[in-house]
């Protein structure tokens, strides 16, 4: 399945060109984009549901999606916090990881204490893995963002309540 970041990729792309409709079939999922005279695009995806064996060449196959979605870029609301919150943002573009493995416990919890240089998660980019450090001393006030999650430069990852 594509991700996040490469459906806004292919969004942009069919956006900035003279197609009409776009249709990008992989594995067992379909996504169909088609472009609408207002500018916004429409997205669907379904699973692709495999013809029945037969000894001819494979035909070409039309999936009808069972909803259509409308895509539209939007910002996060900004959320209220409180000033005196330390806030660990990200460093880089990447996928967030709140533990070292899928079996291991996470890195950090809501009321974890932490120094300046304890580990609290990591950033994949590029397939290299990032440890992001704290670089403050106190406690795990909020996780902002969840296990897989891509994430901006910059963009708040942890607070914490300095000591």
């Amino acid at each position: 399945m594509l991700k996040v970041q490469e459906i806004r990729e292919l969004i942009k792309l069919v956006d900035q060109s003279n197609l009409d409709e776009f249709v990008y079939e992989v594995d067992d999922c379909k996504i169909k984009m088609k472009k609408n005279h207002g500018g916004v695009v429409a997205v669907s995806a379904s699973p692709v549901v495999e013809p029945a064996a037969v000894d001819a060449a494979p035909k070409p196959q039309v999936v009808q999606a069972d909803k259509e979605v409308e895509v539209k870029e939007t910002k996060d609301a900004p959320v209220s916090v409180d000033e005196s919150l330390h806030k660990i943002t990200s460093p880089m573009v990447g996928t967030f990881y709140h533990k070292p493995s899928p079996e291991a416990e996470p890195y950090v919890k809501v009321g974890s204490k932490v120094t300046n240089d304890s580990i609290v998660c990591i950033v994949e980019a590029m397939k290299l893995f990032n440890e992001i450090e704290a670089e403050v001393n106190g406690e795990i006030v909020e996780i902002l963002v969840k296990d897989g999650q891509l994430v901006e430069y910059g963009q708040p990852l942890f607070l914490v309540k300095p000591e």
